[in-house]
Parts: structure tokens; C-alpha cells; sequence
């Protein structure tokens, strides 16, 4: 299983330029069939995103091993939500890279009685939860780190002598629960004051900022392909060319990689 790991590890940088290649040709081909392109033209970008895809399995055979690994490590955590999330998003991915690696089977002729479609289906199921855990895990890091944020300024506050509540709303002033017709003004005033807090968190804490945009343009990729959201061929290019390059960014640029 090291072995496996180890070539896992080496091979994941050309498999993610792959990807971004894939996508691309992907988002090419929508836009050559929209402007009337030859049908030669679509034909050869097909061909050329078919074989980046095929290639691209072919490097992640063994990733399966990568990431049972991960859950393993992951089962140690102290925190119940990130060890639940964590785990749970690598042990899908695990399946996820299994039915991978049959679907390469299969389209590389070495199993060519494998039922294609019903075990690419399987692959974007187990790729749609692994997403969910992840957005679930960002969700919760973005909750921790606002109640922080809060904390922090009441505390600001209480230090400077101010008397009101973080943000400067006065819970008894114009606007405030007494006042008639003041519900609606102060949720919006509210609502906006949990806007900029969220904004200055992500903004404070890069990593979690691509891993949400990363995890979210991913989503559409397998609500497309499962039939639970058609957004067209365009959307699910242009989304997968986006996560692949934050991808390789977080490769070239190791501190942005969201831990544990």
C-alpha cells in the first residue's frame, strides 16, 4: 500500500494538469458548437478531451489506497464534526477511485463487458457525497471561525468602553424590537453585519476561501452528470477548468492547502 501511495503522490500533479486540459476542451467544445464550428473541428476536441480522461484514470489508479490512508488519519482527529466529515469525504473518494478504476478497465479494453454507465453512475454518486462532506466541513470551519471573529470584537468593544453590541446596533434604539415596523430594517441591518463578518473571515483565511470555491464549482460536475441538475456542458467546462487550476494552485503553493 506505500508503494501505491507513493506513486499516487508523484502522479498527482499531471493528473490535475490533465484535468484542467479536460475541462477546457470541454469548454471549448461547447463554444465551437455555439459559433458553428465544423463538425470536424468538434469531432477532434471530443476525441482530445476522451483521451485526456482516459489518461487521467490511468493516473489515478492506486488513489484508492491514498485515500483510505487519509481516513485513517483522519479517524484521530480530536474535533467529532471535522474527524466525521473528513473521514466520511475520504472513504467515498476511496469508492469513488475504486469505480474509477473499473470504468479505466473497461475503456481500455481490458474488461470490455464492464457495464460503462451503470458504474459511472456509481463513481458520480460516491463523488457527490465526498463533495457534500467537504462543503459540510467548510460550512462548519466557517461557523467556528465567525463565532471567533464575533467574540473577539465584543471583547474589542468591552475594552475601548463602548456600550453596544458588536457591529454597533443598540438593541433599544431607533429601529430595535420596540419600535413599530423596526423588525424588517434590523434583520436586514443584521443580515448584512453576518455578511461582512463572513466576507472578513474568508479573506483572513485564504485556504478555506479556495477550498469553498474549489469544492463548490466541483458540485455542479456530478449534479450534471447524475441528472439531479442539468446545467449543460458549458457550465460543468468552465466549473471544472476553475477547481483544477485552484488544484494546482494549492500544489505549487503548499500553505494554501486547507488542514487538517
Amino acid at each position: 500500500m506505500d508503494a501505491w501511495v507513493r506513486f499516487s503522490a508523484q502522479s498527482q500533479a499531471r493528473e490535475r494538469l490533465c484535468r484542467a486540459a479536460q475541462y477546457a476542451c470541454a469548454l471549448l467544445g461547447h463554444a465551437l458548437q455555439r459559433h458553428g464550428a465544423s463538425p470536424e473541428l468538434q469531432k477532434q476536441i471530443r476525441q482530445l478531451e476522451g483521451h485526456l480522461s482516459l489518461g487521467r484514470k490511468l493516473l489515478r489508479l492506486g488513489n484508492s489506497a491514498d485515500a483510505l490512508e487519509s481516513a485513517k488519519r483522519a479517524v484521530h482527529l480530536s474535533d467529532v464534526v471535522l474527524r466525521f466529515c473528513i473521514t466520511v469525504s475520504h472513504l467515498n473518494r476511496a469508492l469513488y477511485f475504486a469505480c474509477d478504476n473499473v470504468l479505466w478497465a473497461g475503456k481500455s479494453g481490458l474488461a470490455p463487458h464492464v457495464d460503462q454507465e451503470k458504474w459511472a453512475q456509481r463513481s458520480f454518486r460516491y463523488y457527490l457525497f465526498s463533495l457534500i462532506m467537504n462543503l459540510s466541513r467548510d460550512a462548519y470551519e466557517i461557523r467556528l471561525l465567525m463565532e471567533q471573529e464575533s467574540s473577539a470584537g465584543s471583547r474589542r468593544m468591552k475594552g475601548s468602553g463602548g456600550g453596544g453590541v458588536p457591529g454597533g446596533i443598540e438593541p433599544g434604539g431607533p429601529g430595535g424590537p420596540g419600535t413599530p415596523g423596526g423588525g424588517l430594517p434590523q434583520l436586514a441591518l443584521k443580515l448584512r453585519l453576518r455578511v461582512l463578518l463572513l466576507a472578513r473571515v474568508l479573506r483572513g483565511h485564504p485556504p478555506l476561501l479556495l477550498d469553498v470555491v474549489r469544492n463548490a464549482c466541483d458540485l455542479f460536475i456530478p449534479l450534471d452528470k447524475l441528472g439531479l441538475w442539468r446545467c449543460g456542458p458549458g457550465v460543468v467546462g468552465l466549473c471544472g477548468l476553475v477547481s483544477s487550476i485552484l488544484s494546482i494552485l494549492t500544489l505549487i503553493c503548499p500553505w494554501l492547502r486547507l488542514k487538517p
